[in-house]
């Protein structure tokens, strides 16, 4: 089916800009400040404000629950919160774990009525250079690695890490195990100043428990512009925001913030999932996103 939304107000770098969009088979076949001449059928989207979808950070996926348990989880946390995809990891303390893992994850998400994509926790001394041959294998995006001393990073070997995971250059993701405060914002110093002068793939601070992921560490781990991007060729996935007659810009994090006000439409490649307060439970809808390589988009 081919129709036209036209007159949406995309945000874009915390500004609205006003475009329409040609769909084509469940797909964005192009972004125009207008289609004048086109005859489809339009749907008019003036009175909202459309963001790509929220990609959430989900450590604590409850994977050894009930099916009802699992599916209130993806309604409450995850859909009606605008996300059509999130990120989890598995957490292993022997490297030979990780298949097993990774596949009982992926096993586990099958069922999944939105996408996904699994990375990986260990502690800091799995971090070896045949440790980092075996995700870039497996094509892992995101290494999470529990820091909790300053001494452990300095010991480190990164020249030959950084050889092991090249080119798939998945980001380490620091997870602190501290619970001073002050200990923990000197750790995270350490960590930045430490792979920025190796050139080690990274991010910067931990990520936050159901919240949207950033689109520079989206970026870093490759899921941008795979997903959460409204562009030409991309799928069909949106958020539809109610919008203030005065509002120019907003940001995106502040929308979230308002998601139980104003959220009220959520479309997953081309089916709405979400329509004010119903939800379209979909059981396996969901897909794993592989993602091929990391960092390939990289932020101006």
């Amino acid at each position: 089916m081919t129709y036209i939304i036209e007159n949406a107000n995309l945000l874009k770098d915390d500004r609205l800009e006003q475009s329409s969009l040609l769909i084509k088979a469940d797909r964005i076949d192009s972004i125009r400040p207008s289609f004048e001449r086109f005859s489809y059928m339009r749907v008019n989207a003036s009175s909202y404000v459309m963001t790509p979808p929220h990609i959430l950070f989900c450590p604590r996926f409850p994977c050894d629950s009930s099916f009802q348990d699992m599916k209130k989880f993806f309604i409450n946390e995850l859909i009606t919160k605008g996300s059509t995809m999130f990120l989890t990891y598995v957490e292993i303390d022997k490297e030979y774990l990780l298949q097993s893992a990774f596949t009982k994850m992926k096993t586990t998400l099958l069922n999944s009525p939105i996408d996904y994509t699994v990375g990986v926790k260990i502690p800091i001394r799995l971090l070896t250079t045949s440790f980092l041959i075996k995700c870039k294998r497996a094509k892992i995006p995101a290494i999470f690695v529990e820091v909790e001393d300053e001494y452990q990073l300095k010991e480190i070997p990164w020249g030959w890490l950084r050889e092991a995971m090249f080119p798939y250059n998945s980001p380490l993701i620091p997870i602190f195990v501290s619970d001073n405060e002050k200990k923990k914002n000197q750790l995270e110093v350490t960590w930045r100043e430490l792979l920025h002068k190796e050139k080690i793939p990274y991010i910067e601070h931990e990520l936050e428990e159901n919240v949207p992921i950033s689109h520079e560490n989206l970026c870093k781990m490759g899921i941008y512009p795979v997903k959460s991007a409204i562009h030409h060729g991309g799928e069909v996935s949106y958020n539809l925001y109610g919008k203030d007659v005065s509002e120019k810009e907003i940001c995106e994090r502040d929308l979230f913030q308002q998601v139980d006000k104003r959220l009220l439409v959520t479309v997953h490649k081309g089916t709405v999932i979400r329509a004010g307060k119903d939800v379209h439970f979909r059981p396996g809808y969901g897909e794993y996103v592989l993602i091929k390589t990391p960092a390939f988009f990289r932020v101006n």
